[in-house]
């Protein structure tokens, strides 16, 4: 009877805890995010308010929507902590936990929130890598014939005509039609490690710049945003490039160098050491962070100029595809005139290893001089058509893909 009485009051008094921890913790708590929720859709309205007139009424009713449907769903957390706390609370005989106890145990399901959160994030990054991959090794490999040929004329062009069609024939006739895929497995491999950094990084270091800066302040400087993220994408992605790019160049200036990329990566790595996959790194760094710079900024602000005037929410699949298409033609050639001197150098300090006993830095100043103003932009015509039409296909494409992978939730700044 004494020990039936004894469980019945232990039980009441765990019970009553429970019901007071609910009651003078949790309700307080809920009431004050359902209070925090309250004013932040008033502030929200008051800026749909403010600009009304570039937002559509079916565009303020889905912004109200969603925010009481934020609210419904900080409720149903609040319940589903009373659950929780009610499911952890002691049986007979067990020691009750402190306060303290148990908002620790809520914490520990936040920050499991937290890093299913973090992992949502890595995924989303990891399918812009994706995309970014597919789209920078598909056009590169389809433009390898042109690669070739303005590789070719830049190499020597006392021996190659400056018109691309010329220097083509020229190529086929002495060569064949095989010469046109020399190169072809190292510009696979070496621009689908360059893409997926350089897209995934893009949005990556974006989102990163936006969380730092707050949103207010990042759009106020969109452009310096858009420039320092493709810039830090674009170094990691280069790192990756680089020997492969010098496997590729040694393959096009000579044909009988190696069979294939993995015999030329040897080959390069065992009588020239890592010094010379990296030789090019200076030039690729000069020539690809100013090309991707100019490319992203080109294309977002492209971008901008047609959704204002083409509203981006009534636009069609092939609407949105032609956009950017047209964006990354214009980005493309305005990038082609930033970075064409570091390309010129970059084929020429990849043709041969260079004098003995000479310094990159020596050899790059040699270069340059030896080129000078004129001889930097050899080639010119043929890259103009080489990264207008690769840079309008690329974004044309990563598009489209973004889409089929479901990567659409990246940050814009309008």
């Amino acid at each position: 009877m004494i020990f039936t009485r004894g469980v019945s009051l232990t039980n009441f008094v765990v019970a009553s805890s429970a019901l007071g921890f609910q009651v003078f913790v949790l309700y307080p708590w809920h009431k004050e995010l359902d209070a925090g929720f309250e004013e932040l859709k008033r502030e929200h309205l008051k800026v749909l308010d403010a600009v009304g007139s570039s937002l559509s009424v079916q565009q303020q009713k889905a912004f109200s929507d969603k925010l009481d449907k934020m609210k419904s769903e900080s409720s149903r957390r609040w319940w589903w902590l009373t659950y929780f706390a009610a499911a952890d609370a002691p049986r007979a005989g067990e020691a009750v936990p402190s306060v303290r106890d148990q908002l620790a145990q809520a914490k520990n399901r936040q920050s499991v929130a937290t890093a299913s959160q973090s992992t949502k994030d890595i995924s989303l990054y990891a399918r812009y890598a994706v995309a970014g991959a597919f789209c920078c090794a598909f056009t590169h490999a389809i433009l390898t014939p042109v690669d070739v040929v303005k590789t070719r004329i830049q190499l020597d062009p006392t021996k190659y005509s400056s018109s691309l069609y010329k220097s083509a024939r020229q190529i086929l006739q002495l060569e064949g039609p095989a010469a046109f895929s020399t190169g072809l497995k190292p510009t696979i491999a070496g621009y689908c490690l360059q893409g997926g950094f350089k897209f995934g990084g893009y949005e990556f270091f974006k989102a990163q710049a936006i969380d730092q800066l707050g949103y207010s302040t990042a759009a106020n400087n969109r452009s310096a945003v858009y420039l320092a993220s493709a810039a830090a994408a674009e170094f990691l992605g280069d790192i990756a490039l680089c020997p492969f790019e010098s496997v590729r160049i040694r393959l096009v200036s000579q044909p009988g160098y190696a069979n294939g990329l993995v015999d030329a990566l040897a080959k390069m790595a065992k009588e020239e050491g890592l010094r010379g996959l990296y030789s090019g790194l200076g030039p690729i760094l000069l020539k690809q962070i100013p090309y991707t710079m100019a490319t992203f900024l080109v294309y977002e602000k492209a971008v901008q100029t047609a959704h204002a005037v083409v509203d981006k929410e009534s636009l069609s699949s092939a609407g949105a595809t032609g956009i950017n298409l047209g964006a990354g033609l214009v980005a493309g050639l305005a990038a082609a005139v930033v970075s064409q001197p570091a390309d010129t150098i970059l084929s020429k300090i990849n043709k041969d290893c260079g004098h003995a006993g000479e310094g990159t830095a020596r050899r790059l100043v040699r270069i340059a001089t030896e080129l000078g103003p004129r001889g930097a932009f050899t080639g010119m015509q043929a890259r103009l058509v080489m990264v207008g039409a690769m840079t309008a296909v690329q974004f044309g494409i990563y598009g489209n893909i973004k889409q089929l992978f479901g990567a659409t939730d990246g940050v814009e700044l309008k």
